[in-house]
């Protein structure tokens, strides 16, 4: 016999608290929340034999949806903007997903929050989160905006039917925040930003805290917390790690193995740099994207045609580019690199990797940032 859905969720609960991500302030709600009654019947899912396409499954049609409504990864809920580009609803580029449970739990502890406060969750997706923080706070205390408005109907008619009708589902383009509602005591994102909006800070009340997944264009992976001030600016530093779609107003260029310029004419060199001191190292990551603008990466793993790894840095606004190629079983003192285009991006990322080790390999969580009205600035 299948396990219900009840079953699931309470073995999904344990894992968490099991793996340490998910606390006793937060155990209940997890397991009071369904979180399959979320997922819509119509997702994506990866199609390994096929190519490079996301193809659609259904509630009806396979049994395993409900097991992935309660695995620890994310579920992709729209493709392409809701107008998936393959045959047969096939999409190419992810666009909303249910977030990884482990993930929903870290970004929820590292909200802080404490009974009576408001909040405002900016990019709605399924509505599972909004339910989370309702069970919480109640439901009258949380303002959620998604900015795609079938994605906001969904959410909204499964809060209804979840018992959390009183939360506010605003369909709009929550990287203004959501001034009507606000002073909000936290604003949460659930979308990676490049630049923190500052209406996020304006719109939180002195004491408040802004937390949201932050990326360079070189990297993707931190979690943001900002203490907002006094005087109308905000505070703060990377405390987890965790990786989101960008806000749709700060989408950077896409980048794809279907794109990579394999036969495209080179100048070749070497470097002492391993493709893990690039990319592979938090730290040194954060720092390359903070001195680095315009340029991401993209990791190509040997093959049965090539036994060689490649890390590709690719500048897509100039189409210049490095290939770093490197073979895993070899352990070598130097790394040959084909760069081709108007900017030397290999140049520029050693540089930046020199300078952080130089400045004592400082660690992710050393860097400040700084909103104000006129911008962000980061700096050790």
């Amino acid at each position: 016999m299948s396990d219900t859905p009840d079953q699931l969720r309470r073995r999904m609960v344990d894992e968490l608290v099991a793996d340490g991500v998910l606390t006793d302030a937060w155990r209940e709600h997890f397991l009071a929340v369904p979180r399959h009654e979320f997922i819509p019947d119509l997702i994506w899912r990866d199609d390994l034999d096929g190519p490079n396409y996301l193809v659609p499954m259904r509630r009806a049609d396979d049994d395993e949806w409900l097991w992935l409504a309660y695995q620890d990864s994310h579920v992709v809920i729209q493709v392409d903007d809701g107008k998936p580009a393959g045959p047969g609803l096939a999409g190419r580029l992810i666009t909303s997903s249910a977030s990884m449970p482990s993930v929903v739990a870290i970004m929820l502890h590292h909200l802080h929050i404490e009974p009576g406060m408001r909040v405002l969750e900016v990019g709605t997706g399924t509505g599972y989160n909004a339910a989370l923080l309702a069970a919480r706070l109640g439901a009258a205390n949380v303002t959620t905006i998604e900015i795609d408005p079938e994605i906001a109907q969904h959410a909204k008619a499964r809060l209804a039917t979840t018992g959390f009708a009183g939360v506010d589902v605003v369909t709009g383009d929550g990287s203004h925040g959501h001034a009507p509602k606000a002073p909000y005591d936290r604003v949460i994102s659930t979308a990676a930003c490049h630049r923190v909006p500052y209406g996020w800070v304006a719109q939180t009340q002195p004491g408040g805290l802004v937390l949201t997944p932050w990326r360079s264009d070189f990297y993707h992976s931190a979690l943001l917390s900002l203490a907002v001030n006094s005087d109308g600016t905000a505070q703060g530093r990377i405390v987890d790690r965790v990786a989101f779609m960008d806000l749709r107003d700060q989408r950077v260029p896409r980048v794809s193995f279907d794109q990579l310029p394999t036969d495209a004419p080179a100048t070749e060199t070497t470097t002492s740099l391993h493709p893990h001191d690039i990319a592979g190292d938090h730290d040194a990551a954060t720092a390359i994207g903070i001195r680095v603008p315009h340029c991401r990466y993209l990791y190509q793993p040997p093959g049965d045609d090539r036994p060689e790894g490649v890390l590709w840095l690719i500048d897509p606004w100039s189409g210049s580019w490095a290939a770093l190629h490197h073979d895993p079983e070899v352990d070598a003192e130097s790394y040959r690199v084909r760069f081709h285009g108007p900017r030397n991006v290999l140049a520029e990322i050693q540089a930046a990797h020199d300078w952080w080790v130089s400045a004592g390999r400082p660690a992710a969580d050393q860097w400040v940032f700084t909103i104000t009205p006129h911008g962000q600035h980061i700096e050790l």
